[in-house]
């Protein structure tokens, strides 16, 4: 205080309480790919990292649906795989060709789940090739924010096996290693496959390729699901690339040869059909033209559903991440997302029984991986909750990592209040009572086990407790906290005995 020169009364006041821990948010994703734009403004978002709350503001910021575009070919005698329709003798298969991508499918199915704010990295547009090394500069423009928790990046899965790994192997890394206060939801590559599928067992080859580093960041869901994100109106003959073979296809179907049509309602039918090649009708018109398609010609509608039914098809890792923010917002980071149903899913692309996940949950190798599966009655759930490390009494379970990485950083930016204040009892009993209060509010809500706070957890800072002289001249303090972390009560046992008849 000044010195005091002249007579009078002089006010001290004086903090009689010491600094608060303000929890951390917990679920903030961070979602890398393709874009159809990348502006704020007139100011590029390429490559930079932008915070969103909704789709609207996806919308504005980073555009809409990457118009995928089909080919229709047509298979050859003992054509490999099952025909996607039939006319005449001709087998005819297709093929997506343009629009591979499917962040912005991934955003929709964030938001169904129960997505809050995220960021979105885009790295480039639907021009823009696939490149892994473009997925994990996209992970580096990441270090510099300190709000995102979770990372995820759906197109990987659109990758090749190999490039898939490379850019999930960086996302463990940048999540354990480099920031180690984020966790990574990982897409396994062709995960809607069979495990017996003649194409391989892609679950094993994920589990060998992923390697054994910071396996407690990262967690993976298996099988794919099968979506309800794209509608039937989304879709049209705009979506087909070839549209002069989908033409003589519909004259086909509609107006067969041998059969006798009134010559005016042929004339009719071929003017419609002929109508698909007009690039300059109206949006309402091309709308009217399909549904009007979609009556008469059960073959266009095969085609239609059959082009739903492959966009449908949806890699889990954007819905878990919705999963965890809905979790994390009513129960809190402690409960284990799983139990849960799954929003704006029609069923797994596999159905997943008892049996099958034996060694998928308990492998020998520890690299869990969690099911998602139907129950009659329930819907589709999540039905695992381990992390990639599932060997480990410390990391097996994903909402201990996840709130131990909440604790750590919560207490860590408290804990910058007190960077060169002098290290003494004052010190140390003030930042004792900081760490032990905030713990305390964990404990009350459910985040801590123990039927007192003494048995929840206890915090130790002091010389001769946990620092020793030598540590004070350098200018170190040390502080040790223990937590008794809740797990969830994976496995339920319950003993059923026969006793005597008493009455």
């Amino acid at each position: 205080m000044n010195t005091m020169k002249t007579p009078g009364v002089y006010i001290v006041e004086k903090n009689a309480f010491p600094n608060s821990v303000v929890e951390v948010a917990t679920a903030v994703p961070a979602f890398i790919g393709h874009t159809e734009k990348a502006i704020n403004g007139n100011k590029s978002l390429v490559n930079k990292p932008y915070r969103i709350t909704s789709m609207a503001e996806f919308h504005s910021y980073f555009g809409g649906t990457p118009h995928p575009g089909f080919k229709i070919n047509e298979m050859g005698e003992g054509g490999a795989g099952e025909p996607d329709f039939v006319l005449g003798d001709k087998n005819y298969k297709l093929s997506q060709d343009k629009g591979k991508y499917i962040l912005y499918y991934s955003i929709l199915m964030y938001y169904s789940n129960g997505g809050g704010p995220c960021y979105i990295v885009s790295v480039g547009d639907y021009n823009t090739d696939l490149d892994s090394d473009k997925m994990v500069s996209g992970v580096r423009q990441l270090i510099k924010e300190q709000e995102p928790t979770i990372l995820v990046i759906p197109e990987t899965t659109l990758l090749n096996a190999d490039n898939s790994q490379k850019v999930h192997q960086k996302m463990l890394s940048h999540c354990g290693c480099k920031m180690k206060n984020r966790f990574a939801i990982l897409d396994i590559w062709e995960g809607f496959r069979d495990r017996k599928d003649p194409a391989g067992d892609r679950v094993l080859d994920f589990r060998n390729q992923i390697g054994i580093n910071f396996l407690d960041f990262g967690a993976a869901y298996y099988p794919w699901v099968n979506s309800s994100i794209v509608q039937g109106k989304d879709l049209g003959y705009e979506n087909i690339i070839n549209k002069d073979v989908l033409q003589s296809i519909l004259k086909e179907d509609l107006i067969p040869e041998g059969r006798e049509v009134d010559a005016a309602k042929k004339t009719e039918i071929e003017e419609k059909i002929n109508r698909i090649a007009d690039d300059t009708l109206s949006s309402t018109d091309k709308a009217l033209l399909d549904k009007m398609l979609i009556q008469i010609s059960p073959i266009f509608k095969t085609i239609i559903v059959k082009i739903k039914a492959v966009l449908n098809l949806m890699p889990p890792g954007s819905a878990m991440a919705g999963i965890y923010t809905m979790v994390d917002n009513t129960r809190g980071v402690w409960k284990a997302p799983a139990n849960v149903s799954m929003n704006a899913v029609v069923s797994p692309a596999l159905n997943i029984t008892h049996d099958d996940q034996e060694e998928l949950n308990v492998p020998l190798n520890g690299k869990s991986i969690n099911a998602i599966r139907p129950f009659i009655g329930k819907g589709t759930l999540v039905w695992g909750a381990r992390t990639l490390d599932g060997n480990s009494l410390d990391w097996r379970y994903i909402n201990v990592r996840r709130t131990m990485i909440m604790l750590e950083e919560s207490i860590k930016i408290a804990s910058k209040a007190y960077i060169f204040e002098s290290n003494v009892a004052n010190t140390w009993v003030t930042m004792k009572g900081m760490i032990s209060s905030f713990l305390t509010g964990i404990w009350k809500r459910g985040g801590l086990a123990g039927a007192s706070p003494e048995d929840a957890f206890s915090v130790h800072i002091g010389l001769g407790e946990t620092m020793t002289s030598e540590d004070i001249l350098e200018g170190i303090l040390k502080i040790t906290v223990l937590v008794a972390i809740t797990r969830p009560a994976e496995f339920i046992e319950i003993t059923f005995q026969q006793q005597m008849q008493k009455s």
